[in-house]
């Protein structure tokens, strides 16, 4: 039986990941990621590259406290982020991303759901023919 170790990421261990630049960390995610961080590092992406400053700045000064709110849900998760919780607005409120070596290259918003499931129950007394027949408690 084969042990996976969790705390890898594409075979590198996480403080190795933590020291990739960013380029060479676009290396390693899939297409569509990369391309969102390169893009962002040419400066296209105007508002993913404030919050990436933002925690730059924010780690600069000392050890990050608190989360960091944000509004960019389309924000790829590089290494530099790892340990940090963000909290991501999602439309009503704004839900914790603790960021794991797992949820690396992913987008900050598949984790701060923006709809959720609502689950309905049976019929009421009255919507159907058939639930004339059904005693009422």
């Amino acid at each position: 039986m084969v042990k996976i170790a969790r705390d890898v990421y594409r075979g590198l261990s996480e403080e190795e990941v933590k020291k990739l630049p960013l380029e060479d960390f676009a290396k390693l995610v899939k297409a569509r990621s990369r391309r969102a961080i390169l893009r962002m590092l040419e400066g296209k992406n105007v508002q993913y590259r404030q919050l990436v400053d933002k925690v730059r700045k924010l780690a600069k000064k000392g050890k990050i406290s608190k989360p960091i709110k944000t509004h960019v849900r389309q924000a790829v998760i590089i290494p530099e982020w790892l340990g940090i919780t963000f909290h991501v607005y999602n439309g009503k409120e704004w839900k914790p991303v603790e960021i794991t070596i797992e949820k690396l290259g992913h987008r900050l918003g598949e984790y701060s759901y923006s709809t959720r499931f609502e689950r309905h129950s049976n019929p009421g007394i009255g919507a159907t023919r058939g639930s004339k027949f059904i005693s009422a408690k």
